[in-house]
């Protein structure tokens, strides 16, 4: 059997949820399939602990599609973003920058929302559009392309044609192997563990990344969980050191992560189960093939620092979903697709770059390294012209 759409996305997580309900409200006929049946609950085993951080830019085309409305009341709004650094002797604050997003503009930021709820709310609003087909459990398993277009086997035995195929399926994208689009991957030896966590002293919607070594140790805020503040966290760690703390019993990683916490927000308590992915950085030579765009994760990986990731997708999707309305009787044709790749590409690199830097700065071990590393932070945070930039960069902004 085949069946013929617009557009199929061959991804079911945030990116490629996202995009199904971006081009489903813009009129798209649109099929988005998933190996894996998202998972909607929060204390279930596979969930995904991870929270995204949508930022400014992220607001408007998340409303232009139906989400924001229902992701409203969910969101914490990220209002300061403070960067501690701690690598000292002992692990305790030496240098503390915040930018508060009120310098800059009447909005926060962005808003931080858990994983598993942003794909509850996603899948909701697309049984809302007539023209999306949301067929979880079912994955891609071969492309042939045409210039006129593409053919996508399904793991079902079914076939679809489409004018064009997003691939939002990850790091080890199917659809860009199956298009033969190479890769450039840096691994780390980190992972990064993620999990949610109660404290005594509110966040104040203050998101606050520290660095010591190893990598950052990151706490986003999250509305108050069973009456107390709570954040979302994700410490990254040299991988066997993750892989142990990962294994450690609860009491005693609680009192390991107060103290890598510095014990600003008081003692943290476990308001989860524990969750590790490594960490690498990766990205595509191209970010199109024939009929074939990639975004988010198959097209670029980074780690999780300053809330980039998924705000990169988005960027990806906004400049899409750009090209196919100014255009659309050329929805997938080379034309649309090397404007894609030319349009993103050379950011994509540039913040792929950056956050490798940045990093492996936070990754330092030796004790004048780090000295260095403090030193540096105070100095280049201080300056106003550079605050600024950095604020519009964490805003999404130029």
């Amino acid at each position: 059997m085949t069946d013929s759409c617009d557009i199929l996305i061959s991804g079911g997580g945030i990116a490629g949820l996202t995009a199904a309900a971006v081009f489903g409200t813009a009129g798209f006929d649109v099929v988005c399939v998933d190996p894996t049946p998202p998972i909607t609950e929060r204390d279930v085993d596979g969930s995904d602990l991870r929270t995204t951080a949508f930022l400014q830019p992220a607001h408007g085309l998340l409303a232009q599609c139906g989400l924001w409305q229902r992701l409203d009341e969910y969101a914490a709004p990220l209002q300061i973003m403070r960067i501690v650094d701690a690598g000292g002797d002992v692990p305790e604050p030496r240098v503390v920058r915040d930018f508060n997003a009120a310098d800059i503009s009447d909005q926060p930021f962005g808003w931080n929302l858990p994983n598993w709820l942003l794909r509850r709310e996603m899948v909701a609003r697309l049984a809302e559009l007539p023209n999306v087909d949301f067929r979880p459990g079912t994955g891609t398993v071969s492309l042939f392309t045409r210039t006129a277009e593409a053919r996508v086997g399904l793991s079902d035995g079914s076939r679809i044609r489409s004018k064009l195929v997003v691939a939002a399926d990850g790091r080890n994208s199917p659809m860009r192997e199956a298009a033969g689009i190479n890769v450039h991957t840096t691994r780390y030896g980190q992972k990064a563990l993620a999990f949610a966590v109660t404290h005594p002293i509110p966040h104040d919607n203050v998101s606050t990344e520290l660095h010591r070594s190893g990598g950052p140790f990151t706490l986003v805020p999250l509305p108050d969980w069973q009456g107390q503040p709570s954040s979302a966290i994700v410490w990254m760690e040299r991988g066997p050191r993750a892989v142990e703390l990962l294994n450690t019993e609860p009491e005693a990683f609680e009192t390991l992560m107060t103290e890598r916490s510095c014990g600003l927000f008081g003692p943290l308590k476990l308001a989860s189960r524990r969750t590790i992915w490594p960490i690498i950085s990766q990205s595509a030579e191209r970010l199109s093939g024939e009929r074939v765009a990639l975004m988010a994760e198959a097209a670029h990986v980074v780690p999780p620092i300053g809330a980039q990731g998924l705000n990169m997708s988005l960027g990806d999707l906004r400049t899409l979903l750009d090209l196919a309305q100014a255009r659309p009787e050329g929805l997938g044709d080379a034309q649309m697709l090397d404007a894609y790749h030319k349009a993103r590409h050379t950011e994509i690199e540039m913040r792929v770059k950056g956050i490798d830097l940045l990093n492996r700065a936070s990754m330092i071990e030796a004790r004048p390294l780090r000295d260095a590393r403090a030193m540096g932070l105070n100095a280049l945070y201080s300056l106003p012209s550079v605050r600024k930039t950095l604020m519009q960069m964490g805003l999404g902004v130029h």
